[in-house]
């Protein structure tokens, strides 16, 4: 993301809590700040891509960090996916910043094709002042409604997912007891009317949504936990769906605390 930024020809200043991430834009124009505050008083648009909520309070807030000095007007784009509060509540601190959530869907190879799925909450002219540098990566660039709707969208995205994953695992363990070919059963999934990206991920795993655990487990674990605290699923398929992936993955459901 940061690398299409520099790349589209944006003025760009870096700050990475792992300074060896940094290496790869020796040979670019980026500056790189030596402090989060430094990175914020240097830019009117500051990204924040970090794994959960207590990261996105840690590089931004306090005296250190880098909405100290963000001048007013400055916008805000929270790229991680976290509780819809943790966002609002950046705005009710910050009033004279513009808040926005944009959390991102695609792996590195879409991010490097600029083809990012980028899901946006907040006001229509915050996104304004920011979508020439998120169209630096992504496309679409989609404006779902207020300050939060992008990770009500992005929890949605990602507990349908998980909820495919056991659908698929289920697929396969069932066609294997009936002596079916699951290579073959992974093709008819891939070209047939029941086609599934998560079909994909759970052939690519040897059939086996435990091999998944190291890589998506608690980040699923963590969306699925955002989702039923946001949304009055009450029973819910989709959400039983989804737990019986994380069930196969060996994690639990967490327990979402903005």
């Amino acid at each position: 993301m940061a690398r299409r930024i520099v790349d589209a020809g944006f003025p760009t200043t870096l700050w990475a809590r792992r300074p060896e991430s940094l290496a790869p834009f020796a040979d670019t124009t980026a500056a790189v700040a030596s402090t989060p505050r430094e990175l914020g008083a240097g830019c009117d648009v500051l990204g924040v891509c970090v794994v959960d909520d207590a990261g996105v309070d840690e590089v931004l807030r306090g005296p250190d960090g880098a909405l100290a000095e963000m001048a007013d007007g400055s916008v805000v784009v929270v790229h991680s996916t976290v509780h819809p509060t943790t966002c609002r509540r950046l705005q009710d601190d910050f009033p004279a910043l513009r808040v926005v959530d944009a959390p991102v869907s695609g792996g590195g190879h879409q991010a490097a094709a600029g083809e990012l799925l980028v899901m946006v909450g907040g006001p229509p002219d915050a996104l304004d002042a920011c979508r020439q540098v998120l169209e630096a990566f992504g496309h679409p660039v989609l404006h779902l409604g207020p300050l939060g709707a992008g990770q009500e969208a992005k929890v949605l995205n990602n507990t349908v997912f998980a909820a495919q994953l056991a659908l698929a695992a289920e697929a396969f363990a069932l066609a294997e007891a009936r002596g079916l070919d699951r290579q073959a059963l992974a093709a008819v999934l891939a070209d047939g009317s029941g086609r599934s990206y998560a079909a994909e991920v759970v052939t690519g795993t040897g059939f086996d949504l435990a091999a998944l655990a190291p890589f998506a487990g608690d980040l699923l674990a963590k969306d699925v936990g955002i989702l039923v605290d946001r949304f009055d699923v009450g029973p819910s398929a989709l959400v039983a769906a989804a737990d019986a992936a994380l069930d196969r993955m060996g994690v639990e459901r967490k327990e979402s605390t903005p």
